[in-house]
């Protein structure tokens, strides 16, 4: 099943398993049982400490429990963890197998601390790029502690499941039974949900902080980079950032991050973090900011103040917050969402396998999730406010060629229709003739591009009409010593490589400032 390198690879990671491992199949006659089967045995052959044991109870099948011997201590996989999954797999191995996590140590101990019987149960699909990091965060919860015990399920293999706990949205994860959340999530926001107490602490600890020299708000690929510069030079940085990695985390395949060819959303997030963390940078992840305080005299401190309720201070500031997914705002998408309103084909167009969807916009992003979803779904039905579409002419011709799209143009969505449990349909205002069609579906994937993440800094800096930080060519802001990079500011086209030049140039434009400015008198504010 593994060809020679990989093998190789594993094996090098397998060495690392000190305790023995116990493969649990429960199987059946289907051919995903024998295919499981298959992966079990190949996994079992490159450690002489992991063991395959057959006739699993499980009514789950195919299923396997991963099982330290002789210990409650494991985790479950329904489906086969191949695809952005099969990194689950070789972590959950190995931190089963007694290899220690790099969490850092009070997380481990918060998770420890968890009182209570906690049974998760995860819904994935194989192409998405979100849900590892749910599933190797619970994993990893339920071996650091025996009470909390974790499924991780394959929704597309198990569509009786899915249908009946209305899963629509990927990853799902249910708690006793009961709906936890939806989306991405770390082991840091997990235990917030879980230990309701973590966020006063937290707070607590920032009040407590010293003012930082450079503050960083956002950690995306410009925060990032701009955390980076700053702590190159020696001073004071910190980060706050409401999730460490920003959009990028949302996205597939990116191939036009130059010197790399090919490489994922979540892999670059991760790299991102793991870089800034290789200086002497205070990240404080989870944290949303909520207002901007300039200065009150030249020189003083520029607070911002947190959802939390702390309040962060700090001579210069660079905000790089980032952009989120622009939604249509008509009646109906946000009741639906995550009920049939999605914004991430790949995450979720396994889950509408064989049914009807509508794609919203007519650009690249939008042609290429028609696409993608054609190769899943009964129809597409793609709908584009504009006369024509906007995607590349190579992108409009594969989409032209598949059977089983519709195309529709001059079109204005006006409602999301449902049941009051799932999608069931939208409505569409023909805008040549003003007439309203409707369409019978079960899935909406809205692809009408971003929006700049800058509401709370209203009255504060200048934005432009549609809400983006204007700033100059240094990248400084309408305030003084407030600084901004990445794609809420004006700068022209939302690419990864430009927000990180971005973000660079943003902290040495900061660090110039702070080198030229006098601090103010007792650090006035």
């Amino acid at each position: 099943m593994f060809d020679t390198g990989l093998k190789d690879q594993l094996k090098a990671y397998f060495d690392k398993i000190t305790l023995p491992v116990e493969l649990v199949a429960s199987l059946d006659d289907g051919a995903s049982s024998q295919e499981m089967g298959e992966l079990l045995d190949s996994v079992a052959a490159l450690s002489d400490r992991i063991t395959v044991v057959r006739g699993g109870d499980d009514a789950r099948k195919p299923s396997f429990l991963i099982r330290r011997a002789g210990t409650d201590v494991a985790v479950r996989f329904a489906g086969l963890p191949m695809g952005h999954e099969f990194n689950s797999l070789i972590l959950a191995l190995l931190q089963v197998g007694g290899h220690p996590s790099k969490t850092a140590p009070e997380v481990v101990e918060q998770v420890q601390a968890l009182e209570g019987e906690y049974l998760f149960e995860t819904y994935f699909s194989l192409s998405c790029q979100n849900c590892p990091d749910v599933v190797q965060a619970l994993n990893l919860m339920s071996v650091l502690n025996p009470r909390i015990k974790h499924v991780a399920i394959d929704g597309a293999l198990f569509q009786d499941e899915v249908e009946a706990r209305q899963v629509m949205a990927v990853p799902a994860v249910f708690l006793n039974g009961q709906p936890f959340a939806s989306g991405r999530m770390g082991l840091e926001q997990i235990l917030a949900k879980l230990d309701t107490g973590t966020a006063a602490r937290d707070a607590e600890k920032i009040k407590a902080k010293e003012p930082f020299e450079v503050l960083v708000i956002g950690g995306g690929p410009a925060g990032a980079a701009a955390a980076i510069y700053a702590a190159r030079k020696g001073i004071r940085t910190g980060v706050a950032a409401e999730r460490f990695g920003g959009q990028v985390l949302d996205t597939m395949a990116i191939e036009n991050f130059v010197s790399v060819s090919h490489t994922e959303g979540p892999k670059l997030g991760a790299a991102l973090e793991a870089h800034v963390k290789d200086y002497d940078v205070d990240v404080m992840n989870l944290q949303k900011a909520e207002k901007l305080v300039p200065a009150k005299v030249p020189g003083g401190l520029i607070e911002v103040r947190l959802a939390s309720g702390a309040t962060l201070r700090a001579r210069s500031v660079i905000l790089s917050t980032g952009a989120r997914w622009r939604t249509m705002n008509v009646p109906g998408e946000d009741e639906y969402r995550n009920k049939g309103v999605a914004f991430c084909p790949h995450c979720d167009g396994p889950l509408f396998k064989g049914k009807r969807v509508a794609v919203i916009g007519g650009g690249n992003s939008g042609v290429e999730a028609a696409i993608d979803l054609a190769g899943i779904v009964a129809h597409v039905t793609l709908i584009e406010f504009d006369a024509k579409l906007r995607a590349d002419a190579v992108l409009q011709a594969k989409l032209q060629s598949l059977p089983n799209v519709t195309i529709i143009t001059s079109a204005l969505t006006t409602e999301v229709h449902g049941d009051g449990a799932k999608v069931t349909g939208l409505s569409y205002k023909d805008r040549t003739t003003d007439q309203v069609h409707r369409v019978e579906l079960e899935g909406v994937f809205v692809q009408i591009g971003l929006v700049a993440n800058t509401e709370w800094l209203k009255g504060t800096v200048a934005l432009s009409p549609r809400g983006e930080i204007e700033v100059d060519a240094r990248g400084q802001t309408s305030v003084p010593g407030v600084f901004a990079a990445g794609d809420a500011t004006t700068v022209p086209y939302k690419q990864i490589i430009i927000a990180m030049g971005e973000g660079a140039k943003a902290s040495l434009s900061a660090f110039d400032y702070l080198i030229r400015t006098p601090v103010a008198e007792a650090n006035a504010a």
